[in-house]
């Protein structure tokens, strides 16, 4: 793939642009190696968009990488969603976010709305 760049339409496009784009990791920025290695990069997350979406994050599974990055335990989500017993049900997913803990979860905690208002996946643990 040293020619030309073209657009990624197949796998074996996709396979050959990770291939050369390991080859030039590390060029330096402004050089032709590293202006092709941009483009590379680019195609390959157009094509990866596109073949390999990726789902939203679980509501749950949201909040508890949040307090895990944020150093949180289960106390400081008291005056977000309430009782040690109902941060209990929510995080074993046996109960629902209200929209007044959206709420207080988005804007304490930054986690998007979008996420939490999507259904929790009850079999995920």
């Amino acid at each position: 793939m040293a020619g030309e760049v073209k657009p990624i339409r197949t796998k074996r496009d996709y396979e050959a642009a990770l291939k050369e784009v390991e080859r030039l990791w590390g060029a330096k920025a402004g050089t032709r190696d590293g202006d092709r290695l941009d483009v590379l990069a680019t195609l390959i997350d157009a094509y990866e968009t596109e073949h390999y979406p990726m789902d939203p994050p679980d509501p749950i599974e949201a909040i508890k990488f949040r307090m895990e990055q944020q150093g949180l335990t289960r106390r400081d989500l008291e005056d977000i969603i309430g009782t040690r017993t109902r941060i209990a049900e929510v995080l074993n997913r046996k109960r629902g976010l209200s929209l007044e803990m959206i709420r207080r979860l988005h804007d304490r905690l930054g986690i998007s709305a979008e996420v939490l208002i999507r259904p929790s996946r009850k079999s995920a643990a």
